[in-house]
């Protein structure tokens, strides 16, 4: 069964290759792809843990398990594959789990968060999930993609507006270092901007010293599953389907946008790996992500992208262990300075994500209603909306757009 799953076409990078392909601009893109995930997607799990009632230790080992297990997986992945894989969690997923959380225990929860990992294992394994990508119109699904991302565009226009401040001369900085290839080669803008945004947080006495915790590890909290049958109902296939279609849909869709041929069936099957692992301390289940690998290959040489992924994973593990504390420093700043940082970093790969989606002149209406349902972010069933948008876009395209579906079969 295992031989479905795709084999390395690079030997694995040893230390002095990865050190001559390091970077800058790669560690800048790590830095930033974890940025991102330190902090709205972090915020969503202290939002629906303390709504279902779990307690500040069982918190922290969600916390901890996110990224401490993903950062080992996307190294080891993406050191093996020689290519950016970055993993993370489904957040779909996660706000899939508030509503069950109060009317389940949490230990029922974690044995239906078991159950997703066989699942996605067994699919992985397979090989169903590789036909499965393949006979995706990459328009539509890249329109889910632009969807997803367009919030981030928005974002940094909303933190200009409401904290000029700090966004403004961040937006300067990225602008005069994008401007001149001579000073972006020296200094890549996101992290001029960082460093510019860092600066004006400090003269004008914006960090929240309050907010800065005691340093201190994690302790994870390891609890034995609770076997519900209306647990395993409600959860596990709209987990299955976050992981698989939502989130490792939207991070191969942007891998293949930059020409990087992620290993499908493999990534699911470690995808179901990395979600048993997650269970046990509590955490919720394991993808291939979109947003951060967007990131981490924004920029720079194709062949040493996947060293912005090794960033990513190390600095995750790390957080993972100081989850607390890292947690504390990052919450001490303005929220319009992730805004505005992540806006920007964002900005080439928004562009990228309209240009796949209706630069080709194929599944042009079904990407266009995939954008529209996705910016809508209106779940149905418990399943967010960038599954919906997916569906509709497939289904008004079935309908009106049916030549396309003809020409990628022949295609095929």
């Amino acid at each position: 069964m295992l031989a479905h799953l795709e084999r390395p076409t690079a030997r694995a990078p040893g230390l002095r290759q990865i050190l001559d392909d390091f970077g800058l601009t790669y560690f800048a893109n790590g830095l930033i792809g974890f940025i991102f995930a330190a902090t709205g997607p972090v915020a969503i799990i202290l939002s629906v843990g303390t709504r279902g009632g779990l307690s500040q230790a069982e918190l922290a080992s969600w916390v901890f398990g996110v990224f401490f297990i993903n950062g080992l997986v996307t190294i080891a992945m993406s050191w093996r594959y020689k290519a950016p894989l970055g993993f993370a969690w489904t957040i779909p997923g996660t706000v899939l789990v508030g509503p069950a959380l109060q009317h389940l225990s949490f230990a029922e929860v974690i044995g239906a968060f078991y159950a997703t990992s066989l699942l996605i294992l067994v699919l992985g394994a397979s090989g169903l999930v590789k036909r499965l990508m393949a006979s995706l119109p990459m328009p539509i699904v890249m329109g889910m993609v632009a969807g997803v991302f367009l919030r981030f565009g928005l974002d940094l226009v909303r933190a200009l507006h409401s904290d000029v401040a700090i966004a403004a001369p961040m937006v300067v900085a990225f602008l005069l270092l994008s401007a001149s290839a001579v000073w972006g080669r020296r200094m890549p803008p996101v992290i001029g901007a960082l460093l510019v945004g860092a600066l004006a947080i400090g003269v004008l006495g914006r960090f929240d010293t309050a907010a800065v915790g005691s340093f201190g590890f994690a302790h994870p909290v390891v609890q034995a599953p609770v076997w519900s049958l209306g647990a395993l109902v409600e959860l596990v296939v709209p987990l299955a389907i976050t992981v698989l279609v939502v989130q490792n849909g939207q991070g191969v869709a942007v891998l293949k946008s930059v020409q990087h041929e992620p290993p499908v069936n493999t990534v699911a099957f470690v995808s179901g790996l990395g979600a048993a692992l997650s269970a046990t301390v509590g955490a919720v289940s394991s993808c291939l992500t979109g947003p951060t690998n967007a990131l981490l290959t924004s920029s720079g040489e194709h062949h040493r992208h996947y060293t912005a992924a090794l960033t990513f994973g190390l600095v995750a593990v790390l957080f993972g262990l100081m989850a607390p504390t890292f947690t504390g420093l990052m919450l001490a700043a303005p929220k319009e300075y992730i805004m505005v940082l992540g806006g920007l970093a964002m900005l080439r790969v928004l562009q990228g994500s309209f240009v796949a989606s209706f630069g080709g002149g194929k599944f042009t209406l079904g990407a266009l209603i995939s954008l529209l349902v996705t910016v809508a972010d209106i779940g149905v069933l418990n399943i967010g909306a960038a599954f919906w948008g997916l569906v509709a876009g497939f289904a008004v395209s079935w309908l009106m757009e049916k030549r396309d579906f003809t020409a990628l079969a022949n295609a095929g």
